[in-house]
């Protein structure tokens, strides 16, 4: 075969696994995107937790790249601990590093069953059952990858260039680790690069110390995507992913000298010798994990000191600028931008009176107050904003598109009222009187307020892509939270009528929880009202009946 049809055929192959591996992370995000996302937020009270909950994220997701950003965006919003979110990021690699194993692990045989089995899944309505499918999809394109790299890397095995090529490297371990991080950061993705890697030394050709330090800088080029992309974040997010680059970067240096004794040592392992890069991969980040974990205060502390918060207004909006009023497209866009920060600093307020409602403490409470002024600041700037975008002349399709942002800006205004007028009084009652729910109120109640957390995500999704299937979902839920709050009323009553001590004493808290509760519910769902109006499903804002 002709060196160019081996290139081609190696190309091939390294565009199928990232195509597998934007499958895989984009069927999940659709099939368990908000149970990830809230997993992710919750699974971090301390560091163990925190390990696992980067560990299992990555596996779903395929991408270490993904927990990372995703991380890093929860620390902006106070969602995770900065020292927690070191935690997060070593489980995540850990988790990357586990998923080429399995991929590694030769079981190619697999892929024709997967790829069908998905293609099954995906042809259901559900947007759960097509993300499923999409990532069952993926997986199997990926282990065919693997094989296919095996097969266009065979004629290289053979080839004097390559040998030569490898002895070059070999002598200048500084250039193979700088070229395996080049093709990590390109592809932005460490475990791509480390398949890559373990194909190529399946030729039995590489040296084991070449292949450690291949392995490395893959490890190394890995974490600089996620740190480039969080460039234009606020500082938590930025200290988060520096944080990592550090750690990476530190265990990097100490462990190149000693690729050679690394290589020897993990020769001895009764695993396969072409299993050598991913279990260097593995190695290495089980090790860095296990000495890095006891100084991530020490590092998010020096984290926050080489980057400083910034000094901003915020109670200012960021992305409304009357130049761009003379493009309604483009202002459009901007307040839409805008309106998304609105409903961060919403989804914060529903954050911080959950933690207080569980934790009974009095100090999560205390931002409430001032988020709920800047929500109320921002929605009317965008209103004022909006109303001078609507005197340049707006075709129909932009007027439109201008009063959906306002009126779901007016409902996220509404639903901060009902936070800080509402839940804080409620759930300060219950901590300054030491009020304690029955068991069974309580996860009714817990439970309420994580589908509210939930909803407010996907409505936030839904404002931006308009997808419909989402948005006839939304609606769907809302009867599910009529349905909840119901029956929690019921129950309530019915335990009140038992003589149940703890119900008697907190009646009226639980009622008026709900009643809140489901008051927010309706506001976010009323984002979906416009997309399914349009479509001509709703009638007196609820859904027509199936036919």
């Amino acid at each position: 075969m002709g060196s160019t049809a081996v290139m081609i055929n190696l190309f091939g192959a390294v565009a199928l696994l990232l195509f597998g591996l934007a499958q895989v992370k984009d069927g999940v995000s659709r099939a368990f995107g908000g149970k990830l996302r809230t997993g992710l937020a919750s699974g971090t009270k301390n560091g163990f937790r925190s390990f696992f909950s980067g560990f299992f994220a990555t596996i779903a997701l395929q991408s270490s790249t993904a927990t990372a950003l995703m991380t890093a965006s929860f620390v902006e919003k106070d969602l995770i601990k900065p020292r927690m979110a070191q935690i997060v990021l070593l489980g995540a690699n850990v988790g990357t590093a586990i998923t080429a194993w399995i991929v590694g692990f030769g079981i190619g045989w697999l892929s024709p069953l997967l790829i069908f089995i998905g293609i099954v899944v995906y042809r259901g309505r559900s947007t759960s059952r097509q993300g499923l499918g999409s990532a069952l999809i993926g997986i199997g394109l990926m282990l065919l990858s693997l094989h296919l790299m095996s097969a266009a890397t065979e004629p290289l095995r053979h080839s004097e260039a390559l040998v030569a090529f490898i002895g070059l490297l070999d002598n200048a371990w500084i250039v193979a680790f700088a070229l395996a991080a080049f093709i990590a950061f390109v592809s932005s993705s460490s475990l791509a690069a480390v398949i890559l890697i373990l194909s190529m030394a399946a030729s039995g050709t590489v040296p084991t110390g070449l292949v450690v330090v291949m392995v490395l800088g893959s490890n190394f080029g890995g974490a600089i995507p996620p740190f480039i992309a969080s460039l234009g974040g606020a500082a938590p997010a930025r200290r988060v992913t520096l944080g990592n680059l550090v750690v990476r970067g530190v265990g990097c240096a100490v462990a190149l000298p000693l690729a050679g004794y690394g290589g020897s040592l993990l020769e001895t392992l009764p695993t396969p010798h072409s299993m050598l890069a991913v279990d260097a991969h593995l190695a290495f980040n089980l090790v860095l994990a296990a000495l890095a974990w006891p100084f991530s205060s020490l590092l998010s502390n020096a984290m926050a000191k080489f980057i400083p918060q910034e000094v901003e207004n915020d109670t200012q909006p960021r992305f409304l600028d009357k130049a761009e009023l003379s493009t309604p497209v483009v202002a459009l866009a901007s307040a839409t931008r805008e309106v998304l920060g609105v409903g961060d600093l919403i989804e914060r307020m529903l954050i911080k009176t959950s933690d207080a409602f569980t934790r009974g403490d009095f100090s999560q409470l205390a931002d409430v107050g001032p988020l709920e002024k800047r929500v109320d600041n921002l929605q009317q700037e965008v209103k004022v904003y909006l109303s001078k975008l609507g005197r340049v002349g707006l075709d129909e399709e932009n007027s439109r598109r201008s009063i959906h942002i306002i009126d779901y800006a007016i409902n996220l205004e509404h639903i901060g009222d009902i936070i800080e007028k509402g839940l804080v009084p409620q759930i300060s009652k219950k901590i300054s009187l030491g009020l304690k729910f029955s068991e069974d109120g309580y996860a009714e109640l817990t439970k309420l307020m994580n589908l509210t957390l939930d909803n407010l995500r996907v409505a936030q999704t839904i404002f931006v892509t308009r997808d419909f299937a989402l948005a006839k979902r939304m609606m769907e839920i809302k009867v599910e939270v009529r349905r909840m709050e119901k029956q929690s009323a019921e129950q309530h009553l019915k335990r009140l009528q038992e003589g149940n001590t703890e119900s008697l004493q907190t009646s009226s808290l639980h009622l008026d929880l709900l009643r809140d509760l489901k008051r927010i519910n309706a506001h976010i769902v009323s984002v979906a009202h416009p997309i399914l109006d349009e479509s001509g499903l709703l009638v007196e804002s609820r859904l027509k009946a199936a036919e």
